[in-house]
């Protein structure tokens, strides 16, 4: 099996509403190329097309949308010589599906195995002042925080290094990790 691991591919995890999204909105603010989620790209889309590939109708639909997005978007990366921030990586796909209690197909793990990332993976941790719903995030905080738990759970297996971005401002949270990446 063929690793490829582009150590350019920064991942951002963590449940909903931890403030990942910020955080990739202020680095592609300072220039850095940044990959959104795709969770909500698909929502957006499905929503607007009335699909049914979401995450409150189908969810094995939703989660194989997710993958083809994130592995294209993997590629695309691939291509960037310098740090490309992601808003989930392809491990989170199946982090999904585990928290769902869906079976995880065979050539996803093969996929993840084969397309890593930087092996230092961010997670942003559960910061319940912080969470609100919305129109496309209609988790409880409970699933939020089962979601931020599955995701390091499955980062972990996979062997990632798992660091934690601190509960600081966000000007705070960004430099924490660039200063992280320069420094290591």
């Amino acid at each position: 099996m063929e690793i490829v691991t582009n150590e350019k591919a920064i991942v951002i995890t963590g449940g909903p509403g931890m403030g990942k999204t910020s955080i990739i909105d202020m680095l592609r603010q300072a220039g850095y190329p940044c990959i959104g989620e795709s969770g909500r790209q698909i929502i957006r889309q499905q929503l607007k097309i009335k699909g049914t590939s979401l995450p409150w109708a189908d969810r094995e639909a939703y989660a194989m949308e997710m993958f083809r997005t994130g592995l294209t978007d993997y590629k695309l990366a691939s291509e960037n010589d310098t740090y490309t921030f992601f808003d989930r990586g392809l491990p989170d796909v199946i982090g999904y599906l585990k928290l769902c209690e869906l079976p995880v197909p065979d050539h996803l793990w093969l996929a993840t195995k084969r397309n890593r990332y930087h092996n230092k993976v961010f997670i942003t941790p559960p910061w319940p002042e912080i969470y609100v719903n919305d129109k496309e995030r209609k988790q409880s905080l409970e699933e939020a925080i089962a979601t931020y738990e599955a995701m390091a759970e499955v980062y972990a297996t996979l062997g990632y290094t798992i660091i934690e971005i601190p509960k600081l401002s966000l000007e705070e949270r960004v430099s924490f990790l660039i200063n992280f990446l320069i420094l290591s």
